[in-house]
């Protein structure tokens, strides 16, 4: 291992979002208009940026989050729930004004999802507030951000990460557009068809589409590119070799998650310093075991749970 990685503090920095999930549990998906009645319903923690932290710590990582709450009931819960799935380090800033953020979730009986997101106090974090947890960023081996903070967060985020040595993961979700500059200060960009789309303004629907737009990202600057693909797997482009990874076939229940699933325990190998497909091919293990359950936290497996799939990963089985 590198002497430089030896130095590091965490094995994972997030810096991102946090969410209360409120999920139902409906026979379809409503059409425009119509009311449904539902089976269930159930309240859970979630937020790309938390998600994402959960997945990593729930295989053991070093983690630690940088986010903002609300000065409400939630705030304490976020807080509490980071301590709970054993995140190493948690800095929490509070909004005066704005509650905390959450996420009213539609789940049918194929799994499908509908999810809104009301940011809240994720939409105030600054930059002057990350800049302040920045000896936090300084002393991780990977940075991940999403796109539910505002972007002046996640430049600040990025600036901190590239001037220390940090390995840079952009999850650009939910699909919006940004600024040039946050894609070429990305080492590895990981977005799905749709933001893929979103940001290349290419059409993106299977490999084929995958792979033009991967190519249209690194020519934006991203130095890798992983198209995730949902039941197909993922695409990584990496400069000079296209490789596609199908993931093991499950039966899925709820989606929702998934994606974070398969970022989080992406960079819990990579972390590990396995190679970019032996990540990929792990990140897809943990994202088809998380669609076998309902809800999002709660869904994501353990590293135990991820080799009785597949007793092989991580090479040969040997301790990540």
């Amino acid at each position: 291992m590198r002497s430089d990685l030896l130095a590091k503090h965490y094995d994972i920095v997030v810096v991102g979002s946090n969410m209360m999930d409120m999920i139902t549990k409906i026979p379809r998906l409503p059409k425009m208009g119509e009311t449904l009645v539902g089976r269930t319903f159930s309240m859970g923690f979630g937020g790309k940026g938390a998600n994402q932290a959960v997945m990593a710590a729930r295989l053991k990582a070093n983690v630690a989050v940088i986010c903002k709450v609300g000065k409400d009931r939630f705030g304490p819960m976020v807080r509490q729930n980071f301590e709970d799935q054993g995140i190493a380090r948690v800095v929490v800033f509070e909004d005066e004004e704005l509650p905390s953020g959450v996420a009213p979730i539609l789940v049918d009986d194929e799994g499908r999802n509908m999810v809104i997101i009301v940011p809240g106090a994720n939409n105030t974090l600054t930059s002057a507030e990350v800049r302040q947890a920045g000896e936090v960023i300084r002393g991780a081996k990977i940075l991940i951000t999403q796109l539910e903070i505002p972007d002046d967060a996640i430049l600040a985020a990025f600036e901190i990460a590239h001037a220390s040595g940090v390995r840079i993961i952009l999850n650009p979700a939910p699909a919006r557009e940004v600024p040039d500059k946050m894609i070429a200060m990305s080492d590895l960009v990981v977005p799905n068809e749709t933001e893929a789309e979103l940001l290349t303004g290419l059409p993106v629907q299977g490999r084929r589409g995958a792979s033009n737009a991967a190519r249209r990202l690194q020519q934006m600057g991203a130095r890798t590119v992983i198209v995730t693909l949902g039941a197909e797997g993922a695409l990584l482009w990496d400069g000079q070799q296209e490789q596609h990874f199908a993931p093991p076939a499950v039966n899925a229940v709820d989606t929702t998650g998934s994606g974070d699933a398969f970022i989080g325990s992406l960079a819990f190998a990579l972390a590990r310093e396995k190679s970019i497909e032996e990540a990929i091919r792990f990140a897809n293990i943990a994202a088809a075991l998380s669609v076998t359950r309902i809800g999002t936290q709660i869904s994501f497996p353990t590293l135990e749970e991820i080799r009785k799939l597949d007793a092989d990963i991580l090479l040969g089985g040997s301790s990540p």
